[in-house]
């Protein structure tokens, strides 16, 4: 069966599904930030796309790694150590509490044991994940929808990627708000951040430590729709009325961002080239008005 490289992800028809997922991803994703080493950013917390779903990639743990895979194929959560250790759990409906019984149980089968903050980040309610009996639902197909977008949208990142010569993230999937993202840095000091809902106040000021020019895709919980955005912070004067392409793309004033409509993108005669321009028109809106040194941290030809 060929699939389509950009299917339809109308939010309405998977939204219990996303939001379950989001929290379980959390949990895996905890244990990351719990044990990884500190890096800049915060990126030692953030998963990757495979070929099969999102990874933690390997997590160190006393003298050995161990990595948590959610493979969105065969709907399993695979765990595996560098000593040989595997475990697995099925991607299938249930709530939370459960996921995380689950989770954790799998680990402590292995040896692995850590202890981590039960809570949900940057979400608007709190509710433990131990707890959390509410949150089950969990529909296959559209997980897999989900996930082919991340590929594609991975690999159109990387070729945007490419052209940057100064500090750039590598495309990571920020667990978080379930978003994936690049990041370039003018490599200039900025402004503390003030911080945002149900994340502590230092992990903001550590992330945008220095200016960035950000872009990424989410499923659009809190937009109602999924989309790629971008921003810049600090915002400089100019950027949200700076000229961009392509002509679907706006600027959010309610959440300070512009935004392109997934769907504008999957209906497009070159949905890369789309999205493409997209990351390039959004990072000029910031380097022009924020006076980045173009010439030091772009590659020429």
């Amino acid at each position: 069966m060929i699939r389509e490289v950009w299917p339809a992800l109308p939010l309405s028809e998977w939204q219990d599904t996303c939001i379950t997922l989001g929290r379980w991803l959390q949990i895996a994703g905890k244990v990351r930030l719990k044990l990884a080493p500190m890096q800049n950013h915060y990126w030692q917390a953030t998963f990757y796309v495979t070929s099969r779903g999102l990874t933690s990639s390997p997590i160190p743990y006393e003298k050995m790694t161990f990595s948590i895979d959610f493979d969105f194929i065969a709907h399993q959560i695979w765990f595996s150590t560098s000593e040989g250790g595997h475990a697995s759990l099925p991607l299938r409906a249930c709530n939370v509490a459960e996921c995380y019984r689950d989770i954790m149980s799998a680990l402590a089968s292995l040896g692995i044991d850590v202890k981590i903050w039960p809570v949900p980040v940057e979400l608007p309610d709190q509710l433990r994940f131990d707890q959390d009996f509410e949150h089950s639902a969990y529909d296959a197909e559209y997980v897999t929808r989900f996930w082919r977008i991340l590929v594609q949208t991975d690999q159109v990142m990387k070729r945007y990627a490419a052209g940057f010569l100064g500090k750039q993230s590598p495309v990571h999937f920020f667990w978080g708000a379930s978003d994936l993202a690049v990041t370039r840095f003018s490599g200039r000091r900025a402004p503390a951040h003030p911080g945002v809902p149900n994340v502590g106040k230092h992990v903001m000021v550590e992330a945008y430590s220095h200016e960035v020019s950000s872009a990424g895709f989410w499923a659009g919980l809190g937009l109602g729709e999924p989309a790629f955005y971008a921003y810049s912070y600090p915002e400089p004067p100019g950027y949200s009325s700076y000229p961009l392409l392509p002509s679907a793309a706006y600027y959010h004033n309610d959440i300070h961002e512009f935004i392109l409509p997934y769907e504008a993108v999957r209906r497009a005669d070159s949905p890369d080239e789309m999205l493409l321009e997209f990351l390039r028109s959004t990072y000029e809106a910031a380097a022009e008005t924020g006076k980045w040194d173009r010439a030091a941290l772009e590659r020429q030809g």
